[in-house]
């Protein structure tokens, strides 16, 4: 696994807990299952057992780089260490709004690591499965790494294709490798578009999303690609780890509950409006927010009418996240004047887990969302989704009302604010409807672990050594 962050060291989103949570499953399946990820703020002797050091060529010099290695619940995970990350506060800059200037160098020097690394450690991969941009040049690099990875395959996992790692054209001379034209697109590196090019095979996390990204409307310039390597493209919905999302063993949790005995849930409400400072009301349905505040994430639709849906509906909100300021800002300003409306900016995971639990409804009105995790955290939790029909939202929850014996959450088609006003109204009837219980514990009983999806990577993984030997025979 080539990622550029892994739980539980490094994380800015989602791709982070499907790394770390899907390369132990496929160890427990008998593989040989590594994750190579950069060591970021971190002292060079603090990142683990020193396991080897070598030379990266870049332009017109060496960089010298040490490898690391801890391991984590039986999982190796192999440290980059390098100025370029151990000395950066940040993953991809100082905040999430600043990048680094210099990460064409930091992330091309990445994947120039991880292939020389093998050569070091004498160990050849079957399968060098490479995360979104920031390992998209790999697959190019490692076609002229040599004789020593005839055997290995490349995959590459587009977990979010709007960010595609693009520096300006003379940017490539840092790299000290030479460039094919098909590395550029509208005159400038393209990192993500490279991947797509020179990998064996691209997968993505959802399969609704591997359809829309190949139209014009969610392709983001790159369904051309996708188009003609459509027979190469798999959508593969991401699991979650059922061991740190557990209604019955959460640790981060005060109270626990089952299928069979929801009391703890219960408890857990009364525990958000204790912490969030809502009235308490075990009777008024809680709707959460978890995210990024953008609007991608649907928050400019939901902006215009929350005011409206908090003092004209029985409800209560709670939402928690960073992002755009004038979101913040106005969220914070509509808080001030509700007091049904807890907004909370920050990132925590205790809080997360307390929110997913306990709450009623979690809305997810997003833009577009390549898998999204949250809401298969809250079918987890009996926490009823309510979320717009795309991607991987629409691969895992099924509508209620559409599907009475079936239904897990609530979906809805247009992005806009009627649509949201519309399906929230019709969350609070569904709450006061009898037989609410059938619905939550239907939603807890979904299997989203990780052990299906890490079957159909291994599917993946297994039709492209057929192949191999196929030729080689």
């Amino acid at each position: 696994m080539i990622s550029s962050e892994a739980v539980p060291f490094s994380k800015s989103g989602g791709l982070a807990d499907v790394v770390g949570a899907l390369t132990p499953v496929l160890k427990k399946g008998g593989n040989d299952a590594r994750i190579f990820v950069p060591a970021y703020n971190t002292p060079v002797e603090e990142a683990g057992e020193a396991v080897c050091s070598f030379s990266v060529p870049m332009l017109e010099r060496e960089e010298k780089v040490e490898i690391r290695a801890k391991k984590v619940k039986g999982t190796t995970y192999l440290f980059l260490c390098h100025p370029y990350f151990n000395e950066r506060k940040g993953i991809y800059g100082d905040t999430s709004f600043e990048p680094y200037a210099d990460n064409f160098e930091r992330f091309s020097l990445f994947c120039k690591a991880a292939i020389l690394m093998c050569k070091e450690l004498k160990w050849k991969p079957d399968i060098l499965h490479c995360h979104d941009w920031t390992s998209g040049l790999l697959p190019y690099f490692l076609r002229s790494a040599g004789p020593f990875f005839a055997d290995t395959k490349t995959v590459f996992t587009i977990h979010n294709l709007a960010y595609q790692g693009t520096f300006s054209r003379m940017d490539w001379l840092l790299c000290g490798e030479r460039p094919d034209e098909k590395c550029f697109w509208d005159g400038r590196v393209n990192m993500l578009r490279t991947g797509l090019i020179y990998s064996d095979y691209i997968t993505t996390v959802s399969p609704t999303y591997a359809q829309e990204i190949q139209t014009t409307a969610q392709g983001c310039g790159m369904e051309d690609i996708l188009v003609a390597r459509r027979k190469y493209l798999k959508g593969i919905v991401n699991g979650i780890d059922t061991k740190d999302w557990s209604p019955s063993k959460d640790a981060l949790i005060p109270y626990h509950f089952t299928m069979s005995n929801l009391k703890g849930k219960a408890k857990l409400k009364a525990e958000i409006q204790k912490q969030f400072n809502l009235p308490a009301a075990p009777d008024v349905p809680i709707f959460a927010m978890i995210s990024r505040l953008a609007s991608q994430k649907g928050f400019d639709a939901l902006l215009p009418v929350l005011e409206n849906l908090v003092r004209e509906e029985r409800l209560q909100f709670v939402i928690i996240g960073t992002g755009d300021a004038s979101l913040e800002n106005g969220l914070k300003e509509m808080a001030s004047r509700n007091d049904n409306l807890s907004v909370n900016i920050m990132f925590s995971n205790k809080a997360a887990h307390l929110v997913e639990a306990g709450s009623d409804f979690f809305l997810m009105p997003s833009r577009y969302e390549p898998c999204g995790l949250n809401q298969l955290y809250s079918l987890r939790y009996g926490t009823i989704p309510i979320a717009r029909r795309t991607g991987g939202l629409a691969d895992t929850i099924v509508d209620v009302d559409e599907h009475p014996q079936d239904g897990t959450g609530l979906l809805f088609d247009d992005l806009t604010p009627e649509e949201i006003v519309r399906n929230i109204r019709r969350a609070v009837e569904l709450y006061n409807r009898p037989g609410f219980d059938r619905i939550i514990k239907r939603a807890m009983d979904q299997d989203f672990s990780w052990e299906t999806s890490a079957e159909e990577y291994m599917t993946v993984y297994r039709k492209l050594q057929k192949k191999h030997k196929g030729k080689k025979a």
